[in-house]
Order: structure tokens, then C-alpha cells, then sequence
């Protein structure tokens, strides 16, 4: 027992793997409770228009089919917040994949069958959906994604970058990217006695209850949401989506039971993606590369439903120390889907253009690359002026230069080759904020010696309840073995969703306060437990939420080695080595899995991922795992992640910062760069298929 009284850290197995593995664990649309039925949406074949005509007499007179539901026969919602969500409430087409109708049958088989026998006519409309054909059509919106501003000045950054003795200025490009979590999206809901229960996919249940409760308009204690297991969902899952409303639209409107999976061909449309987004670079720098200006101005796309804006700009604002600096962004309005969070939204692209782009200053000045970041390593956050809570990125690009042996390198372009292989390395650094939310969580001691942990947490597959039964070992003084973790369901104290690489820091923060809490009544207790044990509960708002005097960020450095085979264009990469600084880790086995999926998700970011739209249909090509290519085993090479001992007391009670997504940031960066280092050409757009790459040799 004593061996694991200090939980913290510990390579603790996943509680959750042996129920995973068997089949134990029930996923959203595993629930079948009886008299259940199957949902199945029929979506818009057009990019822009009106539905002028649903004949569903076909569909209705087929085996099985108890209902189609139509912008005329549908519940009606109340407005939200979330236009996305409005779904059959009137016959509009803003995108192609707009849900218009929705079949409910006995079986998921006879309410696909009738979703096809469903015949629709349109009145269409001159569509935009290309970003490339729109960027003069581009505004500058008042803030991108998460609050940030639009645009940020610092001295005078054209001036500086025209004077600048050396200077690059590069466009960057990467086309839209798409979440295909292992499980697709979907959800199973009942309605009783006036109460909803919508087991869902998400990534967090309160959120989702507060949004159909507001839909409904029911009390929220009406309405009870469970996500106890979700298969991934890199954002798609962070906001409650049209499966949701669907699935509960459906059962109120058939008193049944119902069950909706979303078809992987159409994630791309209702779930959000990461937009495309367009880059233009510019550093100027001194001879010995002290930069004197930074400009990084970005364009991407957005709906006419709802504004979206991928704050790729805004890393910028974090990583080096020009004197003078612009981070700007720009978005046009088409008739896309919305766009919404990718896993590292903002950090992934952003950081792409720029490492590439500080490469290539690094080559301009003949000076190396790991060295170039070094010179500009700020002392301070050069948007905010705030002291960094933490900060230990040399320490990252110097212990992943030693095990990478870099040292030994050639930085000469197309210096090594292997028969008719070229091969290279490249390096970029990582960085990825701090986030934090107010949660709740109680803890109650058993008399049998059990501790019972609560908290509305989310487990997307990182861990969560292994980590939190470890923060509240920790704090209890106990074996992690005596702790058991609750969470997945609305019924509990009310957390955030797993989303920014927050979930660990902001559940943890609450459980750590009510273990403390509890261990001090325990301490001032003289008789024994009531039959009920003994509980204690902790709400960090104010305390969480509050605003910090510093900078508060992670960072990492990633390493790549590729191989490119001039006879057809194929990158391999045959070595990806990321080193981070990311405060306290929890636990060594979850966390090293997450820098590796990270780093996986940006191999494929580099090599192998495109979502591209047909301009006259407005739909996403290449809508599913056949058509959008994903990393296989046979496409990732041994991978290494390290991180160094930070410590931060800034943070929070544990000294942690989120992993989920540091991982991807520079990845891709560093692929480019060292295909780049391979074979002497600049690649500035994603992703580096064999065509594109066999084209520029």
C-alpha cells in the first residue's frame, strides 16, 4: 500500500481497459432500452437553395417505417445559441448535407432503405465554396476562436520587415481537415413522463444538457445526458451536435425510444472540421538572426450559419521576440459546413506556417535552425508582456537535439541519399496554452475503507478516470487502489467538457480541493464512520476561473527523419522524436500515449490528410475512412516522447498542463522541414502526397 500512497505520476494501467476490450463498456448507441427504434437522416444533395418538394409517401408506405419527420411535421425548437443546431425547421439548404428529413423505422436497415425512397426537389442558388475563389472576399471579424482578437500590433512590423537585412515571405497552405474519431457520432433517446435521457457521444454531458434542455425547453434537472464511454472526438464531440436533437426530436415526436448513428460520410458535414487556412509569413531579421519583425496573417473560411475562425495566428503571439509583430486574421463567409474545433485548433496550422516559415529564415541565414530559436527566445510573452508561468523550450530543443543526434547533421540539402532515396531531418518547436475551467466534485470516505470520487468528467479514451483516481490518492494519502472515480453522466457535479487540454487540470483542481477537504474532517474525527460514510465537495469557481498574473503555456520540440523516394514522390518518415515541457505528469503511461497519438495525428496533418470540396456540388471529397486517408501501422515508424521535469506552482494544485494536444503542434512542421532538408524544395502546402512531392523534383 504504501508503494502507491504517492499516486502522482505513477504508469498506472487504464481501469477502464479490461471493460474496453470485452465489450463491457457501453458506448452511446450500445444502450437499447425496449421498444427501441432506428433513426436515419436524409441530407441536402445541393450547396445552396431551398427544398421545394419531400414526397414521403414511398418512404412511409415501406415495411417498418413509423414516421418521417419533415420541416412540417418536426417539433419545434426553441432558438439557441448554436444555428447548427436548428435543424428541421424550415426548408433552407445553407450547405450541402443539411439535414431535411429524418426516417424513423423498426430497424436501422428499413429506416435507411426509406431514407432513399425519400424524393426531394430544390430551387438552388449560386453557391461560393471555395476558399481560393473568395480570399478578396475576406473580412476582418471582430475576434477568431476562443476570444482572441482578431488582430494584434506590436511597433511598426512592415516598417521593420522592410529595413530587415534579411527577410522571408512565404505563403503557407492547408486544406480543410476532418475528425473521424474510431466511433462515429450517434446517440440513443427516450422520452418519459416528460424527461429526456440522451445517452450521447460527447465530450461533455452538461454541456449537451443544457442545450437540450433549452431546446425543449425543459428545467435542466428534466433532462439527464450520459457519456460514460466515448470513442475519441478531437472537438467534433465538444459541443452537443444534430445527432442529439435529431435522436430526441424523434422520440418526441414517435413516443419511442430512439437510436441515431451518424454515417462516417457524414461527419464532415455535420460535425464541423478544421477549416482551410492560408497563410502569409513574413520575418525580417538582423545578419545573426535576432528577428526585428514578425507578420503572420491568416485567411480561412467560415458558414453562413455560423461564424467560426481558426485562431491560427495567435501561437505567434507566444513563441519568439521580434521588436515589432502583426498576428492577423481574415475570414470569408461561404456555403460550407461549419467549420468547428480540430484537435489542437489554431496550434496545428499556425504553428505549421510558422516553424516552416523560421526554417526558412534559418536557411536564408545559413545558421541552424535549433540555434535561430534560441537567439529569439523571449523573456517574456511577447503579446501580453506576462511573465511566463514556465517556460523551459530551449531545455526541450537541447535534450531532443542530444538523443536525436542532431549534432551529427549535415545541414546541407540533398546530402544524403540511399540508392534512390533522399533523405533528411527537421526540427520545430511546440506550443500549446494552458486552459483551465471551473468544475465541481465530491468525495466520500466509506467505512470499508473505499473512497468514492464524483465528478462529471469526460473519458475520451485519455484516461480520465485513471488520472483522477490518482490526484485524489495523492491528495488522500492512500493507495490509488482504495479510490474509485464516477463519471459520464449528468447526475453528477456538475464539470467541463474535455476539450483545449483542459480536462485533466480542471476536474483534477476540484477533486484535489475536496480530498482535502475531506481529509481534514477525517483528521478531526474521533468516532467512526456513519453507515453512509463521510462526504466533502469542492467547487473552484472563482479560484480556477480567476485571472492569472502569467503566461501560461506549454512547450515542446519535435524531430523528424524522412526518407523520399525520387521515383515516386513517397515520403516516409522513418523517425519522430518529440521532447516536452508540460508541468507535472500524472501519469507516464497515459501521458506518453497521448504525445504519441498526438504526434500520429500530425504525421497524417503532413503526409496523407485532405478534405477537399467539389465547387459545384459544395460536398467534401473523400468523405470517409477510404477516401480520407489516415495513418496506418504501416505508415508510423518507432516514435519517442520524452518530456523534462517541470515544475510550476502557478497552475494548479497538481502542477499540471494539458498533453492532449501539444503532441500534434509541431509535428507537421517538422516533417516539412525535413523533407525540405532532403530534397532541397520548399513545399509550402499540405499535405506532401507523392504527386505533389514528385512534381516539385
Amino acid at each position: 500500500m504504501a508503494s502507491q500512497a504517492n499516486a502522482l505520476g505513477a504508469p498506472i494501467e487504464r481501469r477502464e481497459g479490461r471493460a474496453k476490450v470485452t465489450g463491457d463498456a457501453l458506448y452511446a448507441t450500445e444502450y437499447t432500452p425496449p421498444g427501441c427504434v432506428h433513426a436515419w437522416p436524409v441530407t441536402a444533395t445541393v450547396a445552396r437553395g431551398r427544398v421545394t418538394s419531400l414526397d414521403t409517401a414511398a418512404a412511409l408506405g415501406l415495411p417498418g417505417v413509423l414516421a418521417v419527420l419533415t420541416p412540417d411535421t418536426a417539433p419545434r425548437l426553441a432558438e439557441s445559441d448554436d444555428p447548427t443546431l436548428a435543424v428541421l425547421q424550415d426548408f433552407r439548404v445553407p450547405h450541402h448535407g443539411w439535414p431535411i428529413a429524418l426516417v424513423v423505422a423498426e430497424t436501422l436497415e428499413e429506416a435507411r432503405a426509406a431514407a432513399r425512397a425519400v424524393r426531394v426537389e430544390y430551387e438552388t442558388e449560386p453557391n461560393a465554396s471555395i476558399l481560393d475563389d473568395h480570399l478578396a472576399d475576406a473580412y476582418r471579424p471582430e475576434e477568431a476562436n476562443g476570444g482572441h482578437p482578431a488582430e494584434r500590433r506590436q511597433g511598426d512590423p512592415e516598417g521593420a520587415f522592410a529595413a530587415a537585412p534579411v527577410t522571408v515571405d512565404v505563403r503557407y497552405r492547408v486544406p480543410p481537415l476532418h475528425n473521424h474519431p474510431m466511433e462515429p457520432h450517434g446517440a440513443t433517446a427516450r422520452w418519459h413522463d416528460g424527461r429526456l435521457t440522451a445517452y450521447d457521444t460527447s465530450q461533455g454531458a452538461d454541456t449537451v444538457r443544457a442545450v437540450l434542455a433549452q431546446l425543449f425547453k425543459l428545467p435542466e434537472d428534466r433532462v439527464t445526458v450520459v457519456s460514460e464511454h466515448v470513442g475519441g472526438g478531437f472537438g467534433s464531440k465538444g459541443t452537443p451536435r444534430p445527432h442529439v436533437v435529431l435522436a430526441s426530436m424523434a422520440s418526441l415526436h414517435t413516443g419511442r425510444p430512439v437510436k441515431l448513428t451518424l454515417a462516417r460520410r457524414l461527419l464532415p458535414e455535420l460535425v464541423g472540421h478544421r477549416a482551410p487556412t492560408d497563410h502569409r509569413l513574413r520575418l525580417g531579421s538582423e545578419p545573426d538572426g535576432t528577428l526585428l519583425s514578425v507578420i503572420h496573417e491568416v485567411t480561412t473560411h467560415t458558414s453562413r450559419v455560423k461564424e467560426f475562425v481558426e485562431q491560427a495566428a495567435v501561437p505567434a503571439r507566444v513563441m519568439y521576440d521580434g521588436k515589432s509583430m502583426l498576428t492577423a486574421h481574415r475570414v470569408a463567409a461561404l456555403d460550407v459546413p461549419t467549420p468547428s474545433w480540430m484537435r489542437a485548433p489554431g496550434e496545428a496550422p499556425g504553428m505549421y506556417a510558422l516553424e516552416s516559415a523560421v526554417d526558412e529564415l534559418a536557411d536564408a541565414l545559413g545558421m541552424d535552425p535549433i540555434e535561430l530559436r534560441v537567439r529569439n527566445e523571449p523573456g517574456q510573452e511577447p503579446d501580453s508582456g506576462l511573465p511566463f508561468s514556465s517556460r523551459h523550450l530551449v531545455e526541450c530543443l537541447r535534450e531532443g537535439a542530444e538523443r536525436f543526434g542532431w549534432a551529427e547533421r549535415d545541414p546541407r540539402p540533398r546530402a544524403r541519399r540511399s540508392g534512390s532515396l533522399l533523405l533528411g531531418t527537421g526540427v520545430a518547436a511546440a506550443t500549446y496554452p494552458v486552459l483551465v475551467s471551473p468544475s465541481r466534485a465530491t468525495v466520500t470516505a466509506h467505512p470499508d475503507g473505499l473512497y468514492v470520487v464524483r465528478v462529471n468528467a469526460t473519458d475520451i479514451g485519455t484516461g480520465a478516470r485513471t488520472v483522477l483516481a490518482q490526484v485524489a490518492a495523492q491528495a488522500l494519502g492512500v493507495g490509488v487502489e482504495a479510490v474509485r472515480t464516477e463519471i459520464g453522466t449528468t447526475g453528477l457535479p456538475r464539470a467541463p467538457l474535455a476539450g483545449g487540454s483542459s480536462g485533466t487540470a480542471s476536474w483534477g483542481w476540484a477533486v484535489h480541493e475536496a480530498c482535502d477537504s475531506l481529509s481534514r474532517q477525517l483528521r478531526e474525527r474521533t468516532g467512526p464512520l456513519p453507515p453512509e460514510g463521510l462526504t466533502a465537495s469542492a467547487d473552484t469557481e472563482g479560484s480556477a476561473d480567476a485571472e492569472s498574473p502569467y503566461a501560461r503555456h506549454a512547450f515542446g520540440a519535435h524531430f523528424a527523419e524522412v526518407a523520399v523516394d525520387t521515383d515516386t514522390g513517397e515520403v516516409r518518415v522513418r523517425r519522430l522524436l518529440g521532447v516536452y515541457a508540460a508541468g507535472r505528469i500524472l501519469n507516464a503511461r497515459t501521458a506518453r500515449s497521448q504525445f504519441i497519438g498526438g504526434m500520429v495525428m500530425g504525421l497524417g496533418m503532413a503526409l496523407t490528410e485532405r478534405g477537399s470540396v467539389d465547387p459545384a456540388s459544395g460536398a467534401f471529397i473523400g468523405n470517409d475512412l477510404a477516401g480520407y486517408h489516415v495513418p496506418a501501422h504501416a505508415d508510423v515508424p518507432a516514435i519517442e516522447a520524452h518530456w523534462i521535469d517541470e515544475e510550476d506552482e502557478h497552475l494548479n494544485p497538481m502542477g499540471s498542463k494539458g498533453i492532449g494536444e501539444i503532441g500534434i503542434v509541431g509535428t507537421a512542421a517538422a516533417i516539412g522541414n525535413a523533407v525540405h532538408h532532403a530534397t532541397g524544395v520548399r513545399y509550402r502546402e499540405l499535405p506532401l502526397t507523392p504527386d505533389r512531392v514528385h512534381g516539385g523534383l
